[in-house]
């Protein structure tokens, strides 16, 4: 508001003190001019009503000769006034139009805007900073679960972009540097509503600006950070970002949980897959052989590091090592060349005839398409890893049929909506990676169990007044309800819904796959999987005392005075 009321004054105050000027003068002029009064008598008109006459005169040159009728020395000075009073008004009036059509003064107007917006929001929400390919695939995921988002971009064209997209709910967008704090602070970080702020640009820079501005300002406040640079990360964890996501070691993490036990990497994909996606079917990277990785670049060096602690010796195809930081001097000469990879000739050095698997992880699409389709040519039986930048390229990637394809903006919007929807997946994935491969075996069995053909909804439940209000009402009167009474039928007593517990957290402390016969308290998280219309189910269980009561006794409690009556007969 302050903005708009200085550049107006700005650039208006010329224009403006010119217009009292000329008004001034004009009409202190018609004070002065002697006249006469219809009896004849000497009159001087007042400030008053020269101030009146100059109004009129001077906005619509349509008007009476008041109080009385001019004469002659009056009507030549009212002459001369129109002249100067119509241009300095054209003047004024030229200058209002140059200033709103100016793009400080419209951005301006738009933040105030914007700030209203935001000001009068009624439900919790999350600040993304950054709309390209991440930022716009994390929005539409968090607006599919009827989470509210607001969005901040330093592209215009993006917000523009935004307004357009057919979003399930409304998300106010506004074109401005996320690394100010007057923008964030605008965009709600200050707000009592604001659940947290996701930083998903393509600036690292800019990413640990705004963590470190949102840590200053509101230090409750969850913050989540993309970085692809430790350095980063260390810089960012130093002062408690709450999540950091590096979409490369991810990736490579996920690579190697697929080397080490594709059950549990199956599992994995399963439990953070879109609703009412197929199952996947499990993927073998092999375990021995010679793998090839083109492009050491930040992908590489993680894929590099992650192969090396599975006992793998990847070969590795670089065009710039000294740009890339290729350790030649640690690295030998026989595993590694300078090339791109897209030449038949770069592979058949490398040796593609003979490997088992090949990586292809340049930041360039093109590139890494024709890797592919070169190594293809050479060796049919080859495990492919490719790399896709861009999104708008994945339908090429879908038609190249690799096995893997990693795509950076998609891990980092799935795992940061996984983070904000149910937070216990990824403790529970965590201490699933400690388990044996027998685990997690058994996991997928149980959850093709129940699920069937899609992959499994996963939700979090807290047993409290809002979530779970009639259970939350038992246990408040010393009664005792099991995990196995809420996964009841609430139709059907003796049977269970579709629905598994994952893990259970109470005190802080975590149980991974907790009994049926577990007693619950107040405040305890379960997180659940199972098929949606399970989940409906439970929650009848969790909200309605009648249907909690018929699965505890077996039978549904009169719910007035005449069904009493008539239980009663």
């Amino acid at each position: 508001m302050y903005n708009i009321i200085f550049i107006f004054f700005r650039r208006m105050r010329l224009p403006l003190l010119t217009l009292v000027t000329v008004f001034s003068i004009t009409a202190f002029g018609l004070t002065l001019i002697p006249s006469h009064d219809p009896d004849g008598n000497v009159w001087y008109m007042s400030f008053f009503h020269a101030l009146y006459f100059v109004s009129f005169m001077s906005t619509t040159i349509g008007f009476g000769e008041v109080p009385y009728e001019f004469n002659d020395a009056q009507r030549l000075w009212v002459m001369f006034s129109i002249y100067f009073s119509v241009v300095v008004w054209l003047y004024a009036i030229g200058t209002l139009l140059t200033l709103i059509q100016d793009k400080t003064f419209q951005q301006a107007l738009k933040e105030l805007r914007f700030s209203r917006k935001i000001k009068y929001l009624t439900e919790p929400f999350y600040i993304v900073c950054g709309y390209g390919e991440t930022g716009s695939a994390l929005v539409g995921v968090l607006t599919q679960r009827n989470q509210n988002a607001v969005v901040i971009d330093i592209n215009p064209d993006v917000i523009n972009l935004l307004k357009l997209q057919n979003l399930r709910q409304f998300v106010p967008g506004l074109h401005g540097d996320a690394s100010r704090p007057i923008h964030l602070i605008e965009a709600g970080l200050e707000h009592a509503l604001c659940q947290g702020i996701i930083a998903v640009t393509d600036n690292n820079e800019v990413n640990l600006k705004i963590a470190l501005t949102s840590k200053l300002l509101n230090p409750k406040l969850k913050v989540i950070c993309r970085a692809d640079s430790h350095e980063i990360e260390d810089n960012m964890s130093s002062f408690g970002t709450d999540y950091i996501i590096d979409p490369f070691d991810t990736f490579a993490t996920h690579l190697a949980t697929a080397i080490q036990s594709p059950a549990l990497n199956l599992l994995t994909m399963w439990l953070t897959g879109a609703r009412y996606q197929a199952l996947n079917h499990p993927i073998y990277p092999p375990q021995k052989g010679r793998w090839i990785i083109c492009g050491y670049g930040r992908f590489g060096k993680t894929v590099y590091r992650q192969l090396k602690n599975n006992n793998i010796n990847p070969f590795i195809i670089e065009a710039s090592p000294d740009l890339t930081g290729l350790p030649t001097s640690e690295i030998s000469s026989d595993d590694w060349i300078k090339g791109w990879g897209t030449d038949a000739q770069t592979l058949d050095k490398a040796g593609i005839r003979d490997a088992v698997g090949i990586i292809a992880g340049t930041d360039n699409d093109s590139n890494n398409l024709s890797i592919i389709m070169t190594a293809k040519a050479m060796n049919t039986d080859l495990f492919i890893v490719a790399r896709n930048n861009m999104e708008e390229n994945k339908r090429l990637f879908d038609a190249i049929k690799a096995d893997i394809v990693m795509h950076p903006s998609s891990i980092i919007a799935n795992k940061i909506s996984g983070l904000l929807a149910t937070p216990l997946l990824y403790a529970f994935l965590g201490l699933a990676s400690y388990q044996t491969r027998d685990w997690a075996s058994e996991m997928v069995k149980r959850t093709c169990l129940v699920v069937k053909a899609h992959v499994p909804e996963v939700w979090e439940l807290t047993i409290n007044s809002s979530q779970a209000l009639a259970v939350y009402n038992k246990i408040s009167s010393n009664e005792t309800v099991t995990i196995g009474h809420i996964l009841s039928n609430p139709r059907k007593r003796d049977e269970q819904v579709n629905a598994m517990p994952l893990l259970l957290q109470r005190n802080g402390m975590l149980t991974l796959l907790p009994d049926d016969g577990m007693p619950l308290q107040i405040n305890d998280k379960i997180l659940l999987s199972g098929q949606l219309a399970s989940r409906f189910k439970m929650e009848w269980t969790l909200l309605n005392k009648y249907a909690l009561d018929y699965i505890l006794y077996g039978e549904y409690t009169p719910k007035n005075w005449l069904t009493h009556l008539i239980s009663r007969r």
